[in-house]
């Protein structure tokens, strides 16, 4: 696996093997970036389900100010910290916590989170996109195999967009304000 644009463009990530985690696909990361682009740029962003930091590591890479790591397992951890370390990033642009992710999330503000759980943990996505919805960030993207269908909306966070692109499909959600004056509208926050 290897950083696909950016500060660290080719620069190689150690992974684990297995099947325990689900990593993004290199060309599934280009595709998110390249709609990301606008909006990475100074931005938190929050890895949730972080496996060894590929997704939020290319964000620091593109630009963002800081990523926020969350993973519960432990093999995991130790190879996003060195990650981490070998990039020469450090706490005050990449923390990472060692925590399962539904115990954690609302403790943590974001301005663009990233959800990728496991796949022995797809029955999370309802859990975690309510947690989000309590306190929503600016923008939630949800990796999910193609034929996981994600509901349209959780709380006020409305699905906008979605990708798909072989098995994986990315859903991008965005919170949304209700206008006395008609249907709900995203919000500017």
């Amino acid at each position: 696996m290897r950083v696909i644009g950016g500060q660290f463009r080719s620069r190689r990530l150690k992974t684990l093997p297995g099947e325990a985690l689900r990593p993004t696909p290199d060309r599934l990361r280009e595709a998110l970036f390249n709609v990301l682009a606008p909006e990475i740029e100074g931005a938190v962003f929050l890895d949730a389900y972080a496996g060894t930091g590929a997704v939020g590591i290319e964000a620091l890479s593109r630009g963002a100010a800081r990523a926020i790591f969350i993973e519960a397992d432990r093999a995991a951890i130790r190879v996003l910290r060195e990650n981490l370390a070998s990039l020469g990033l450090d706490a005050q642009r990449a923390e990472v916590v060692h925590a399962h992710v539904l115990k954690r999330l609302a403790a943590f503000r974001a301005d663009i989170v990233f959800l990728d759980p496991p796949y022995a943990l797809d029955r999370e996505y309802e859990p975690a996109m309510r947690i989000l919805a309590e306190n929503p960030p600016r923008l939630v993207i949800v990796q999910h195999h193609r034929r996981h269908e994600l509901a349209s909306h959780y709380g006020c966070l409305r699905r906008v967009r979605q990708i798909r692109q072989g098995d994986n499909a990315l859903s991008f959600y965005r919170a949304v304000a209700p206008d006395p004056h008609g249907p709900a509208v995203p919000s500017s926050g």
